[in-house]
């Protein structure tokens, strides 16, 4: 995938008013151009999963102790 940079449009107040995103990622999230919100929602969801599997894969893995320990350290925070 290109430069997926979302963009935001703005009053003269500064107040977000719409967003905008390439068309490339727009035809992953609903590659039909009749689709409903629902198969809108749909690939918005599928294309959030896919990203958070890419992600985990780039994460190492942690085995039973150390897990332990760093969900401890998140109960200190």
């Amino acid at each position: 995938m290109t430069n997926l940079a979302i963009e935001y449009l703005t009053d003269s107040e500064g107040n977000p008013k719409a967003v905008v995103i390439p068309i490339e990622l727009w035809r992953k999230l609903l590659p039909q151009a009749n689709g409903s919100l629902e198969e809108l929602a749909e690939g918005l969801e599928d294309y959030c999963l896919s990203k958070a599997m890419e992600e985990a894969r780039e994460t190492p893995l942690l085995n039973r102790q150390e897990a332990i320990e760093f969900l401890e350290a998140e109960d200190d925070d």
